[in-house]
This record gives structure tokens, C-alpha cells and sequence, in this order.
């Protein structure tokens, strides 16, 4: 393996990674209730794949108001701080790494789970035709309509990043090695930097500079609570209209919000490409384009197989790539990817929700 680009170690701040696989977040709706707590079945899920170069935890919200999705973790309370410790001392003693992503989901959600109140965003604009997962009276898990938003006043966007700030000491004293920004996908973060979902006519809005203040400020505050750039990653995605967010210009957009990201200095930027069957496409000269202006670690995550990983690393523009849904059924995916072996698939109908079954009950390559 001395010449293949996956197993390539990589240095990230103080870190040494052994190899170039990511495996990105991935919602899996499995916290204990109530309260939202990781679980010891949470922490066996990650220390089985932490022969990742890195892991990022699945979406972690910030704050009560920053929920989206039924059974998701947050990082809010002592009781969450300490379900993550676990999974942080699971993976560290299996040899592994791992970030916290942080999450605000802004407009994706339904005011069910927000005790009532309705959900915040830039703008007063309704996420129309976007579902959010939720328990139903009865127990039973669900889909609805997001719920309509009201937009935030400026001084409740102060208090948000200091939110940010707050959820990254408390994932460093879980143990966590650094935290992940997740500012695509449509989430709160998106949704002050994307044109068409900000309609906003203060220091948040209109102009480039302005929908690019809330992300500046939150990846600031993000390099305090964790107290190292390094630390820090950013999640965008720049080319998609995922969750209705959709941007006028696209590539100037988010060229200028990498170039403010690595004037920051922060340790990775991670790019989610669309990886759906008829997702536009991004084209190589954006990518390299993106690497000229971010000067740290670019991550790649959408559908990449081990042959287009290789190609993305041996052309340059990428340092580590992420394996997402071949990582749900694969637990030991790089050794698949270093032996070229087949991957197994997963069960769709277990990704959100339940127990141990399509979670922790995938066979190794070598006990398959």
C-alpha cells in the first residue's frame, strides 16, 4: 500500500491520520429518550469504524431551538456531555479519531419538537416541500412539513453564536479531538449565507459580505470554544438546493466563503457534493478554483467509490475523502477499500431509528 493515495498518512493540527478515508457525518436517530443522550450502543456504533483516518459524528444540535430531527444527540446538556464522553473513550480505544459536528438547523423543523415555538431562521421564508422526522403522539416515527420559521432579531443572532461557542467547550471536554461547523445541506448557517433563502436588510443580508457575517462569526467562535483553528472544519455545499436553499451565484458565493474560511485559518473545509442519480455536477476547474483560494485540508464526500478517491487525491485538489452510506454496512470500509474487496449494502428501512439492527450488527470482511 506504500503507493496508494488512500493510505497516505495526513497530518491535521496535532493529529496524524493514517489514511486519507473520512467518514462523514450521518444522522442515525438513535439517542436514548428523553433528553436526547448518546448511548453506550452509540459509542460500540463509532469505536467499529474507527480505522477512519477521522470520523465526524453525525449531526449534534446546539441548543433546544437548533433541533431538527427526532432522537438526535444534542450537546447541550451535562447528561449529552457525558453520553459523548463515552463514544469519544470508545473510539480513542479502538485507535481512532473523531469531531463533533455541530448543528443548527434553523427552518428544518417542526414546531413539535421545539415545545411549541416555532423554528428560526435569516428569513421568514417556510422550507416548502421538506419533511423533518418526528415521533408521532403514538410513539411511532414519522414525516412532516417543516414548520413556518419566524427570522431572528440581530441581537438573537449574537446569542446564537454564543451557542456555537459554547457547544465547542462542552465537545472538547467530551473528549471530542475538534468540532465540525455543518453549514450546508440547507441548515441554519446555509440559510443566511444562500441569496435566494436570506431576504434579510441589516448587517445579515443582501450584499455578499453580509450573508457571509453569521458564518464568519459562528467559525470564530467555534476557533475560541475549541481553542486551536486546526480544530475547526466547515461544512458546505456549494453547487446543491438541498432543503430549498438556493444561491444566484453559486460559485462566487461559496469561492468567497472558502477564501474567508482559510483567512480564518481553520483546519479543513469539507465539501458535501450532490450524490443524488441526477445531481448536478461539480465541475473539476470550481474544485481547483476552491483549492486556490483554501490553503488547509479540502474534503470530498458524495458518492465516491475507491477509484474515484484515488483519482480526486492523485489530482490535488482533494486531501481526504468521505465514504458515507458505505460506511453504514461496511464497519471495517478501509480495509474493503485496501483490499479492493466488495462492499456490502445496507438496510434503508433501519438507517433511522430503532436498535442494534442496521446499526452495530454489520459483519467485518473478515467475519463475513
Amino acid at each position: 500500500m506504500r503507493n496508494d493515495p488512500l493510505f497516505q498518512p495526513l497530518p491535521l493540527g496535532g493529529l496524524q491520520l493514517p489514511n486519507r478515508i473520512l467518514m462523514p457525518p450521518m444522522t442515525r436517530s438513535r439517542a436514548a429518550q428523553p433528553g436526547d443522550v448518546p448511548t453506550a450502543l452509540m459509542a460500540e456504533y463509532y469505536a467499529q469504524r474507527a480505522s477512519a483516518g477521522l470520523i465526524v459524528s453525525e449531526g449534534t444540535w446546539i441548543s433546544p431551538l437548533g433541533k431538527g430531527y427526532a432522537r438526535t444527540p444534542g450537546i447541550y446538556s451535562q447528561q449529552q456531555i457525558d453520553g459523548w464522553r463515552l463514544v469519544t473513550e470508545a473510539v480513542h480505544g479502538a485507535g481512532g479519531r473523531i469531531f463533533a459536528q455541530l448543528w443548527h438547523v434553523g427552518r428544518l423543523s417542526h414546531s413539535s419538537l421545539l415545545g411549541g415555538q416555532a423554528p428560526v431562521s435569516s428569513s421568514a421564508v417556510q422550507a416548502v416541500g421538506v419533511n423533518v422526522f418526528i415521533d408521532n403522539p403514538d410513539g411511532s416515527p414519522g414525516f412532516v412539513q417543516a414548520s413556518q420559521p419566524r427570522a431572528l432579531a440581530e441581537e438573537e443572532i449574537g446569542q446564537i453564536v454564543e451557542q456555537y461557542r459554547q457547544a465547542a467547550r462542552n465537545a472538547m471536554a467530551a473528549g471530542f479531538d475538534g468540532v465540525e461547523l455543518h453549514a450546508a445541506n440547507g441548515y441554519l448557517v446555509n440559510q443566511f449565507l444562500d441569496s435566494e433563502a436570506n431576504n434579510r436588510t441589516d448587517g445579515y443580508g443582501g450584499s455578499l459580505e453580509n450573508r457571509l457575517r453569521f458564518l464568519d462569526q459562528v467559525t470564530r467562535a467555534l476557533v475560541d470554544g475549541t481553542g486551536e483553528r486546526s480544530r475547526v472544519g466547515v461544512r458546505l455545499a456549494p453547487l446543491t438546493t438541498l432543503n430549498g436553499c438556493i444561491d444566484a451565484d453559486p460559485v462566487t458565493t461559496y469561492t468567497a466563503a472558502a477564501k474567508r474560511l482559510g483567512e480564518i485559518g481553520i483546519g479543513y473545509l469539507h465539501i458535501a457534493e450532490a450524490d443524488w442519480d441526477d445531481a448536478p455536477d461539480m465541475p473539476v476547474s470550481f474544485k481547483q478554483q476552491l483549492r486556490e483560494v483554501f490553503p488547509g485540508v479540502m474534503v470530498y464526500a458524495g458518492k465516491y467509490t475507491g477509484e474515484r478517491a484515488r483519482e480526486a487525491l492523485q489530482a490535488g485538489w482533494a486531501d481526504l475523502i468521505g465514504f458515507g452510506r458505505p460506511f453504514v454496512a461496511n464497519p471495517d470500509l478501509p480495509e474493503r477499500l485496501r483490499q479492493h474487496a466488495p462492499l456490502a449494502e445496507h438496510e434503508r428501512a433501519t438507517l433511522f431509528g430503532g436498535d442494534a439492527q442496521g446499526l452495530t450488527d454489520y459483519p467485518t470482511l473478515q467475519t463475513a
